[in-house]
């Protein structure tokens, strides 16, 4: 099997004994986005021996430019991203043990989501749950690799507990949305994820084989100037997080319905709890609605603008609204939880 990653183990930064410590190392990737697809790919292909991508949403034909994990066959087939992910994972290495996890990453999750890794890779593409990564990664001691793309800049660093600055302390809250734009209204070219996601995963490399960084640093890049930055990095004597106060992690309970950053979607969680049998609530809604579903999703179109996307879990996707009201409303009607 050590053929397979020959051209991998000459290089002298990784080694036959940095190949060893990658087999024996457990990532888990929170958003399999187009950061959260570059580097489950990459990762996979390293020989990372366990890997968990944990993703809330399903594909879309608008992914495909950036996400280069999948294709039209997953959108075909009703896919969630976590599920694609697994599939196409395994069939590029076989000896890899891939999970994938359909998910909403939120306070009451999270900690499970996350138990046992060595590291957390950052998909996301909003600054509440990377503030929640970074919550329960200095609660825990578990490093992060933070990343970020939109329009044609990205930016990443390395976190690591107690040995360098966190992520509240380069961003001490949200800058509004109308200031950092979202991907619906500032969009984001293809190669700005592969790049992000390549630093990423070669930052996962160097600090899973005892090689991180520890230089406090950020690097920016911006493509479509063909500019490459690394920015000096620092702690915040104000930081709430480094001083052990965990403002996103211990907030109980999750809120029940949640805007999803720039997808003019409202996503209700299930207040009762417990798994939902898709097949049945198909045959309840069939009787007044086209249903189209498989053992992973549900969905349908709830009125004559917002389609709905129901997950055992009990989760739903509203889309084509941002009324959290409205969206609970709906929800309340078709599933009832």
């Amino acid at each position: 099997m050590m053929d397979r990653y020959l051209r991998q183990t000459v290089f002298p930064g990784l080694g036959e004994e940095g190949q060893r410590k990658l087999s024996e190392s457990y990532v888990a990737i929170i958003g399999c986005g187009g950061l959260g697809s570059m580097i489950a790919t990459s990762l996979v292909r390293a020989g990372v021996g366990k890997i968990r991508v944990i993703d809330r949403d399903f594909v879309e034909y608008q992914n495909l430019h950036r996400q280069i994990l999948f294709d039209e066959n997953d959108i075909k087939n009703e896919l969630p991203k976590a599920i694609a992910a697994e599939w196409h994972l395994r069939r590029i290495n076989s000896s890899v043990e891939v999970e994938g996890v359909v998910a909403d990453v939120n306070p009451g999750s999270i900690e499970g989501l996350i138990s046992g890794v060595d590291l957390i890779m950052d998909g996301l593409d909003n600054y509440e749950g990377r503030y929640l990564i970074n919550d329960v990664s200095l609660k825990h001691g578990i490093p992060w690799i933070y990343g970020a793309a939109i329009a044609a800049s990205g930016m990443t660093t390395s976190i690591i507990p107690g040995k360098t600055p966190c992520f509240r302390c380069l961003s001490l809250s949200a800058p509004e949305r109308s200031v950092v734009g979202t991907l619906e209204t500032a969009g984001i070219l293809g190669p700005v994820p592969f790049i992000i996601g390549s630093l990423q995963s070669t930052a996962a490399i160097k600090l899973l084989t005892g090689k991180p960084e520890m230089e406090q640093h950020l690097t920016v890049i911006d493509i479509w100037q063909g500019t490459f930055q690394r920015l000096k990095t620092g702690y915040r004597k104000d930081c709430p997080a480094c001083q052990g106060k965990y403002e996103y992690l211990e907030v109980e309970p999750p809120a029940e319905t949640t805007s999803l950053y720039g997808q003019n979607t409202i996503q209700v969680l299930s207040t009762s709890g417990g798994e939902i049998t898709l097949s049945e609530l198909a045959k309840q809604l069939a009787r007044t609605k086209e249903v189209i579903y498989n053992e992973f999703m549900l969905r349908f179109m709830a009125d004559d603008e917002r389609e709905m996307v129901v997950f055992p879990d009990g989760r739903a996707l509203v889309r084509n609204t941002t009324d959290e009201a409205l969206a609970k409303a709906l929800y309340d009607r078709y599933v009832g939880r």
